[in-house]
Order: structure tokens, then sequence, then C-alpha cells
């Protein structure tokens, strides 16, 4: 028999093992490598300089609002059904092979691509089971621990899943993705195996290495973690009535209400954040994937140790006050972001050889890591307070559903905005807003949650 301790570290390899979708794929090594395919196919296009990247940036957020509506319907339904049948492994299989196969097809994007359809459907397949697999994981922390410890589980959880995202991070930039102008790698050398730097094939491996690296570390929580004994099944018709009535049980429940939609808003800035930081990076400071790389290790690192820390600091004070924190925080840094070009701070134009917008960058991207691990920590235990063991997974299949209901109202409003002012240093400011309506909501949500009331 397994032990309890043992569970809770299986529980927390799927965090290990999928981390590097979101830090290899969405934001420090793919993303910034799209952006470059991207710009280049957009500059055939007749368009030159800043219009070439803003078009790339709003491709890249309207390919992440199409995403989020999907997974914003999926959640969930999926959250009912799985709760009705008692069988959340079995959905976590199947989207674990969706995973796979929509990581590894990353391989054939190549530097020069006739459109940009392709590379963004698999990885947008790939992302939407990633984030519905989440979904049925974080379902099964109710059965890990009590009450008085979800923080430091939930906390350890993002802090491993950063650990595992920041090992991967620096295998592929020591031994893998090449600079386009030298064809080295961060270490000086030629991509290993015989991969053809000119085309490319080292950063491109991104791909089979992020879907290598998910099969090799689910094997421990699929070892370790196993069905809880529920009660009967119901059928499929009661399943969906149950997720007419969650919702609109959720009207009744002014808490949980107010934390479901305000993190709606403030969880959909934050994924616009990691969405767009590589290619931010790629885009307006004309960083290379190496350079957006090095930037990722720094904001990994960061989030590891905050989501580690805010995880004990949740575990006294509560995750509410963390919450707060993270977006004050992360609302500075958009701020920073909208007045920084590679050249001058808030209009203040700088030597051409001043390393300062450079240096406020990486400051940004640490600030980043740290806020965004204690937010999706803190607001993993908020939610897990709200939910109980029998509603675990239709919980959160809602809560999955407000962290991706308006998915795509960031991407959506950035597009427009970069696409309106021709600069994607503009187009993030709705950002700004999304994180305030999330933080005025906030006022609602009691600390310690309601289910237990």
């Amino acid at each position: 028999m397994v032990s309890q301790k043992k569970r809770i570290w299986g529980w927390y390899f799927f965090d290990f093992a999928s981390q590097p979708y979101n830090t290899l794929l969405l934001t420090f090594i793919f993303g910034p490598y799209f952006a470059e395919v991207a710009r280049d196919y957009f500059t055939t296009q007749g368009y030159q300089g800043e219009a070439a990247a803003a078009q790339a940036q709003a491709y890249w957020t309207g390919a992440q609002t199409i995403t989020g509506l999907l997974i914003a319907l999926l959640a969930p339904v999926l959250g009912v059904l799985a709760d009705g049948s008692k069988r959340r492994m079995l959905w976590i299989w199947a989207f674990s092979a969706v995973y796979v196969v929509g990581s590894f097809a990353l391989w054939w994007v190549m530097p020069e691509m006739p459109g940009l359809f392709w590379p963004v459907f698999w990885f947008s397949l790939g992302f939407i089971a990633m984030e519905l697999a989440t979904n049925f994981t974080n379902a099964l922390m109710p059965d890990l621990t009590g009450h008085e410890e979800m923080g430091k589980i939930s906390g350890m959880g993002f802090a491993f899943g950063y650990l595992g995202g920041v090992l991967a991070l620096i295998l592929m930039l020591a031994l893998f993705a090449e600079s386009a102008e030298t064809g080295k790698t961060f270490l000086g050398l030629d991509p290993i195996f015989g991969l053809d730097a000119a085309a490319r094939e080292g950063t491109r491996f991104v791909g089979p290495f992020t879907a290598i690296w998910y099969i090799v570390f689910m094997i421990p929580f699929f070892l370790w973690v196993k069905e809880p004994k529920k009660t009967k099944r119901r059928p499929m018709g009661e399943s969906l009535r149950e997720l007419g009535r969650n919702i609109k049980g959720v009207a009744r429940r002014k808490s949980l209400g107010a934390f479901l939609l305000g993190s709606m808003f403030y969880r959909d800035a934050l994924n616009s954040v990691y969405g767009l930081g590589g290619a931010f990076a790629s885009n307006v400071m004309g960083w290379s994937v190496v350079q957006s790389g090095l930037f990722g290790i720094l904001a990994a690192v960061t989030a590891g140790l905050a989501a580690w820390a805010g995880g004990h600091i949740d575990s006294r004070i509560g995750p509410k006050p963390v919450i707060v924190a993270s977006i004050l925080v992360l609302i500075a840094v958009v701020c920073v972001l909208m007045g920084l070009t590679p050249h001058s701070v808030f209009g203040v134009q700088l030597d051409p050889e001043s390393g300062l917008p450079n240096l406020i960058f990486y400051v940004c991207g640490a600030l980043i890591g740290a806020a965004g691990g204690t937010i999706q920590s803190a607001s993993r235990t908020l939610m897990v307070f709200h939910a109980t063991q029998d509603d675990a997974n239709g919980a959160f299949g809602l809560y999955g559903l407000s962290g991706k209901a308006t998915a795509f109202l960031a991407p959506a409003l950035i597009t427009t905005v970069t696409l309106a002012s021709g600069n994607p240093r503009i187009g993030i400011a709705p950002l700004i807003l999304l994180f305030l309506i999330g933080l005025v909501l906030l006022i609602w949500v009691k600390p310690e949650g309601d289910s237990r009331a």
C-alpha cells in the first residue's frame, strides 16, 4: 500500500513533469522562436519593423483567445463528468497522451513557414490538454492532507514544478537551443545529437524534449497516486444536471462567487503575462531565444522560491493576503514594461550601449516569477478552502472555468489594442485593468473560504 507521503510526492511530480510546457513552450523557448518565425512571415507579407512585431504578437494572442474559449467550455463539463464517473485518473491518462502529441509536433515548426496555423494548432492542442489535466490533478488535493497543511502542500507542489521547469530550461539552453546568429548553445556548443543549427533543429527540439520529459516524470505520479475510493457512480445526465446546480449554487455562496469571479480576471491577466513574456522579449527588446531562456531561468527560480516561501506564509496568515500582494506587484511590473524599450525608460533616452533596459527587464522577470508563483499557489489553496472532498472535481472544474472563462478576454484585448496602436508595448495596457478588477472582487472573499460553514 502506498504511504500518504508517497502519494503527496507522486502528486508533486505532475507539476514537475508538466511545468516545461509553460516554461519551455509557452514562454521562454518556443514562444520567442515562434515570434521570430511569425515576424519573418509577416515581413514577407509586406509588414516592416514594429508593424511586423505587432502582427506577430496579435497572431499569438489571437490563438490564445481561441484556446481559452475551448478550455472554458470543456473544463466544467469534464469536471462534473469525472465527479460522476469517479474516474479522474482515466481523464489524466487521456489528456497526458494529447499533451505528448501536441508538444512533440512542434518539431516541425520550421524557420520559414508558408503559414502559421499548424504551429499554433499543435501548441494549443497540447496546452489545452495540460490545462485540463491540471484541473483533475488539482481535484485530488482534498484527499492528500488536512485543511491546515493545504497551503504548504500547494506551495511545495508549485515549487517542485518550477524546479522541473528550471532544470529543463537549463538543459535546453546548454545542449540544444542555438543562437540564430552563432548557431551555438549558451555553452558555446553545437546542438547535441547532430542537430542542424542552420535549420534551428536545436531550438525545434524543444517540442520532443518537452514530450519526453513529461513521459519520464509522470511515472511516479501514475505509480503512487491512486483513485480515492468513492461512492457509486452517477449517470452522465445526472452529472450534467449537477453542473447546472453547481453554477447556480455559486450565486448562493457570496465568498466562492467573488473568488471565482475575481480569479477569473487576475488569473487571465497572469496567464497573458506568462504567454507574452518570451514573445515580448523578442518583439520589443530584440532578445534572442538564448537571452529569453536565461531570463526564464531567473523567473522560474524566483517563482519556485516564492511558491515555496509563499506556501509557508499562506499556511500562517492565509492565502488571501498573499494573493493581494502578488497582484499589486504584477500591476507595477506591467506599468514598467509599458515604459521600456531597448534604449529608453519611460521616454528617457539612454546611451545605446546602456545595459539598464536589459537589467530592468531581468528584474521584471524575477518579479513576474515570484508574484506568479505565489499567486498560483495561494489561489489553489483558497479554492481548496471553498471545496469539499465530495465535489472536488466539480469545484475545480468551476475553478478551471473561472480561470479560463475570460481566457479569451486578455488576449483579445491585447490583440485589439496592439493592432489599433501598432505598438506591442501599448498593447499590454489592458492587463492593468484586469488585475485591478480581480483585486477589487477579493474584498468579498472570506480568507478561510466557506466550505466548512
